[in-house]
Formats: C-alpha cells, sequence, structure tokens
C-alpha cells in the first residue's frame, strides 16, 4: 500500500498561489499525525500582501454595493456546496468534534449572508443644522467609507466562523483584507481563500499568510498601509499588538472566565443540559466557556449531582467520530497546563467532582467543587473543559463573584424573579448579559464583544461593519 505525499501548502497573495522558502509541520491535536506542511511567511511575504490589498482598495471602495453582496452570496453557496469538506478540515486541524465542527461551518454560512446582506445597509444619516444659531441654509449628511487595508488575526478555536467574522463584514464594506490564521488551524483559511477566489473575489482583496506571530502579526500590526487591526486571542498577545497599533483601529476579542449564576427555585433540568453543553463544549476551548457557576444554596446539593450525572455520560473519543462529545486539547502543552491549574486548586482545598484525568491528549471533562477565588482554574481563562461549581447565599453574592474579575464578556443568570434578572442586568460588569440562558450563547448578527481585559470593540456583522468604516460629514452651504 502505498503513503499519500502530505500537503504542501502555499500562500495565497494577489489571487496567487506562492511557495514559501521555510515550511513547518501541522500535527492533529488528536492522533498527532501530520496534517500538512504550511508555508512560513516572510516580512517580504507580508509586505507583497499588504501592497496586493492596497493596490486593490479602490477597486473595491467603487464596487458597488451590490456587487460586493453578490461575491459573498456567492461564497455562501460554494461554502454549502462543500459543507462536508469544511466541517472535516475543522475537525481534523482543530480537533473539534464532526458534530460541532458542522455546527461551526452552518453559523460561517449565515456569518457570509448576514455580510452580504449588510453590504446592502451601510448608510449615513441627513443633519439638521439649523438646529443650531448659525447652521441655517445648509444641508448636511453623513456618508461612512472603507477604512483600508484591514488585518485579520484570528485564533484556532473557530477557524472559520471567528475568520468569517472578519473577512466578511471587511469585504461587505470595501475593505482589502490580509488574513493570518493561528498557526494550529490554517487548513480551514486556506479553504476560504480558495473559496474567495472561484466566488470572483479581485485579486489582492484576500490574501492569506501562515507563519509565526512574532514575524507576520508584528509586521501586520505596525505596517503604515494597514488601517484597521481586528483580532482574537489572548489578553497578552491583545495588548501587545494594540500597543504596536499606534493609531490604527483595532478591536479585540479576548479572553473570559464567563459565569452563570443559578438562583433559588429555578427549575434545574433545563438550566442542566445547557450548562453541561456551555462547559464542555469544543472541550472548553470557547472565548464564552462556561468556567464558572454560582448556585444557591437550596439548589446547590442537587444541582451538583444532576451535573455530575450529565457529564459522566459524555462520550470522549475521535473527532471525526459523530457520537463524540469531547476530544483533544490543541496542544500537549495545553492539557498539562490545565492539569497543573487542577491541581493547584486542589492543593488550595478545592474537591474534583469528576475528571481530572486524560486519555491521550484529551483532558476528561472535569467538575471542580469549593474552588477559591485566587485558583487558577476560577480567575484565568481555562479554555479546557474544566468548571468549577460554588455554593452563594443569594444572588448579590454571585455577582460580586463574576465582577470580581479582569475578563467581562458574557455572564448568564438563571432567576424567576424579574427584578433580579433587572438587578444583575444592570449591575454586572460584561458585555452581554443573558437572563435564563448560559454565557456561552452566541448567534452571528448580535453584537459581541467584552468590557475589561475581555476586549474592546464589538462584532457581529452590522458592528464589525461600524468599526470598519469611517464617518465622513458633507455639508452644502446654500447662502
Amino acid at each position: 500500500m502505498t503513503t499519500q505525499p502530505i500537503q504542501k501548502e502555499k500562500l495565497f497573495v494577489n489571487g496567487e498561489w506562492i511557495e514559501a522558502k521555510d515550511y513547518s509541520s501541522l500535527v492533529s491535536p488528536y492522533s498527532g499525525k501530520i496534517l500538512a506542511q504550511i508555508p512560513l511567511a516572510t516580512i517580504d511575504d507580508v509586505n507583497r500582501a499588504v501592497q496586493a490589498a492596497e493596490s486593490t482598495r479602490e477597486t473595491l471602495r467603487k464596487m458597488p454595493a451590490h456587487a460586493r453582496a453578490s461575491i459573498l452570496e456567492k461564497m455562501v453557496k460554494l461554502f454549502e456546496e462543500r459543507f462536508q469538506e469544511a466541517a472535516e478540515i475543522i475537525a481534523l486541524e482543530a480537533g473539534k468534534p464532526i458534530a460541532t465542527a458542522k455546527g461551526e461551518v452552518s453559523r460561517t454560512i449565515q456569518t457570509y449572508k448576514f455580510a452580504a446582506e449588510e453590504a446592502k445597509r451601510i448608510h449615513g444619516e441627513t443633519i439638521p443644522l439649523d438646529a443650531a444659531p448659525g447652521g441655517e441654509n445648509r444641508i448636511a449628511y453623513t456618508v461612512r467609507e472603507p477604512l483600508g487595508v484591514v488585518a485579520a488575526i484570528t485564533p484556532f478555536n473557530f477557524p472559520m466562523n471567528l475568520v468569517a467574522h472578519k473577512v466578511g463584514p471587511a469585504i461587505a464594506a470595501g475593505n482589502p483584507v490580509v488574513l493570518k490564521p493561528a498557526s494550529q488551524t490554517p487548513l480551514s483559511s486556506f479553504f476560504l481563500a480558495k473559496i474567495a477566489e472561484d466566488a470572483g473575489l479581485p485579486k489582492g482583496a484576500l490574501n492569506v499568510v501562515t507563519g509565526k506571530g512574532s514575524v507576520v502579526g508584528d509586521a501586520l500590526v505596525t505596517h503604515d498601509l494597514v488601517k484597521m487591526v481586528t483580532f482574537t486571542g489572548s489578553p497578552a498577545v491583545g495588548i501587545g499588538l494594540r500597543n504596536k497599533a499606534g493609531l490604527k483601529k483595532v478591536t479585540l476579542e479576548l479572553g473570559s472566565n464567563s459565569a452563570v449564576i443559578v438562583d433559588q427555585g429555578v427549575p434545574l433540568d433545563k438550566v442542566i443540559s445547557r450548562s453541561v453543553t456551555g462547559a464542555f463544549a469544543y472541550q472548553g476551548q470557547v472565548c464564552i466557556s462556561l468556567q464558572r457557576i454560582y448556585v444557591h444554596e437550596n439548589l446547590y446539593e442537587e444541582f451538583i449531582e444532576k451535573f455530575v450525572e450529565a457529564t459522566r455520560k459524555l462520550n470522549l473519543g475521535d473527532p471525526l467520530d459523530e457520537a463524540t462529545d469531547v476530544s483533544a486539547l490543541i496542544s500537549p502543552g495545553d492539557k498539562e497546563r490545565v492539569l497543573n491549574w487542577i491541581q493547584e486548586a486542589v492543593q488550595q482545598g478545592a474537591e474534583i467532582a469528576i475528571g481530572g484525568e486524560t486519555t491521550g491528549n484529551i483532558l476528561q471533562p472535569t467538575v471542580l467543587l469549593n474552588v477559591p477565588a485566587e485558583s487558577k482554574v476560577s480567575c484565568q481563562e481555562a479554555f479546557a473543559p474544566v468548571v468549577l461549581i460554588n455554593k452563594i447565599s443569594s444572588v448579590q453574592e454571585a455577582i460580586s463573584y463574576v465582577n470580581d474579575s479582569q475578563f467581562g464578556l458574557q455572564a448568564g443568570v438563571y432567576t424567576e424573579n424579574i427584578h433580579t434578572a433587572l438587578d444583575a442586568a444592570d449591575q454586572l460588569q460584561v458585555g452581554g448579559v443573558l437572563i435564563n440562558d448560559i454565557p456561552t450563547f452566541r448567534v452571528d448578527h448580535m453584537p459581541y464583544g467584552g468590557v475589561k481585559e475581555s476586549g474592546t470593540g464589538r462584532e457581529g456583522i452590522k458592528y464589525a461593519i461600524e468599526e470598519m468604516t469611517e464617518l465622513k460629514l458633507v455639508i452644502f452651504n446654500r447662502n
């Protein structure tokens, strides 16, 4: 039997597939097998990509909205036709269970659909200047204009949909893009480049450069022709990029240790199933993964019993198996880090209710009880299938725990009391509050983003377009 040769990928610059000088091996998080050879872009490669984007800036800016929308609609159709292929790419390179990967492809399709729709709705407003003395006989209006070259730096955990949340609105608004995907999941972005090419996107409007963040990322962020940086990833890297970006526009979607509060009197059955999903979907490697659960003392013991029972039913295994719920973490290093965090929490007095062990590179879904607030699994972002369940005497007490954090992305509150819900919505220091749901909820047209070290700016296609355009005021003097 002959062995299939390892695919050698190429950079995508100015509509052409270009070989790099150096390559690195991409390995499966689950099996450790080599999936492909990935090009390592140099600074010269990045410069060529930015120049290519800049060269098509005027073409995109002058392209009618309906034409940009049409290209995005064609991309949607191509994703639909190649749905299974897209899902398998995600499952292989990200270690995402195939059922969850299919969900991501479905959301990717929705995101580009929203981008196509919003491309036709970019507008300004008229300003009544005569509302102020001296403004008589003047007509004023605003328009939104594309910024120019957008540098998009994306994470491994949603390698198609989080890329779509940057590329979709950028193209809709008329901005060319240079995309640097995560080193662990570049195949999804090469797949996107082929889709965009087939959909008729002008050459240079989308460029994909892969490689080390210290080379490619820094070169993009500091390039004079790049007008905006949109980044999703860790707070440390995001803050560093923002400091290097100067006066460029920057949006940052960073980390979190998202929490849900469960008030007394809440029926638990629906809460349990949603919370298990929120904690362990894609091995907890989600920015709004449910990491902290604060349960009223009247429900605490019952909640733990039902939550652990539901967790025990999860299937662990190969991401390509339709029955798999939880598979491998993205790297062995992440597995070891989280095991150390779990051990630290235990040494500080926490109790393991279930999990805490590994099978290969799979960390078993882990539930911790009585975790001190200073433990890393509580105050930092675990990004793993680990959740803590702590007892509270009131929702107000839980709100103080949620707010005592460097993060503030989304939080959930389960309560039967409308006054409690309104108070929580007012007091929680997060970008999004979900009443009677987990913080892991997201649909692709809603405003999404956080406060504190969870980031700055908002995604969600309409809101991302606002970030990716500049407001211009036009005044006609009729005097």
